[in-house]
């Protein structure tokens, strides 16, 4: 099935915390896809992955139910074959949604950087007028 990981393994590939990781669990955006006898958690390539899209969709605001719509309109089920089931009218009404307030989020926060950014530069103007006194 793939190269298993420990918790600490995903948590150094991902940058979060254990915590957090073990957190995603009890909400139930992400499982480990098995345990060692020991009750290790063991995480393969395509968890870290959804983990990875957790990490994407917090800056963005989305809920925890969101999330999990979310997931599962990115990952969805397979069918017999291993092929992902086929988005219909309602996913993909929801998919342009959530695209919708990404874009709307993303540009928010763009906004906010900038504000951020002239508050920086306004700082390093202050701290050069005083500092290059003679």
């Amino acid at each position: 099935m793939g190269e298993h990981m420990r918790i600490g393994e995903v948590s150094a590939r991902t940058g979060l915390s254990l915590r957090t990781i073990r957190y995603y669990e009890e909400v139930g955006l992400v499982a480990p896809s098995t345990r060692t006898q020991g009750g290790f958690r063991l995480y393969t390539q395509p968890d870290v992955d959804r983990i990875t899209l957790v990490q994407r969709m917090k800056p963005l605001g989305f809920s925890l139910e969101e999330m999990h719509e979310l997931l599962e309109l990115l990952q969805p089920a397979r069918d017999a074959d291993g092929n992902p089931s086929t988005l219909g009218e309602r996913e993909l009404r929801r998919l342009r949604e959530f695209t919708e307030a990404a874009e709307r989020r993303c540009a928010e926060l763009r906004a906010t950087l900038d504000t951020a950014q002239a508050f920086a530069a306004m700082l390093r103007e202050v701290l050069d007028r005083h500092t290059a006194r003679p």
